[in-house]
């Protein structure tokens, strides 16, 4: 099974339990959302369905929007902005962000083995963790160069 009909099928039990449909609309959402290969935030999204001329409203962008958060089929991450940014789930691995201060590049990178030491002592606390990301703000090589 491709990754999009197995991302609609994790989408489609989502929302079959908390007892809403799959609607034209949702379809849009995850369709235009598993186009993106990076960040995206909302309002781009948003943009890119007016663009396209297809029949979404915004309330229903957001909408959609949560219930993939929900149905952990995309990520929120933050970088200290006023809007927040997501991210797909699917195929990737655990990693974090690192972004320049000056040009608001965002860089990639794996999560260490020692953060997996974060888990075990929050689960001997009842803690079940359920994602993590870190962020580190700085300035990327060609920025501090200038």
């Amino acid at each position: 099974m491709d990754t999009k009909s197995r991302e609609k099928n994790r989408l489609i039990k989502h929302l079959e339990a908390a007892e809403l449909r799959f609607t034209p609309a949702r379809a849009v959402v995850l369709n235009e959302v598993l186009k993106y290969h990076g960040h995206f935030a909302a309002e781009e999204l948003c943009k890119v369905i007016k663009a396209k001329h297809l029949k979404v409203s915004r309330a229903s962008v957001y909408r959609a929007i949560r219930e993939l958060l929900e149905a952990r089929i995309i990520r929120q991450t933050a970088f200290g902005e006023k809007h927040r940014h997501y991210e797909h789930v699917y195929d990737e691995k655990q990693h974090h962000h690192a972004r320049c201060i000056k040009c608001n590049r965002v860089i990639e990178f794996p999560c260490s083995q020692n953060e997996k030491s974060y888990e075990h002592l929050l689960k001997k606390k009842g803690f079940e963790v359920i994602d993590h990301e870190i962020h580190f703000y700085g300035l990327c090589k060609s920025c501090k160069n200038m």
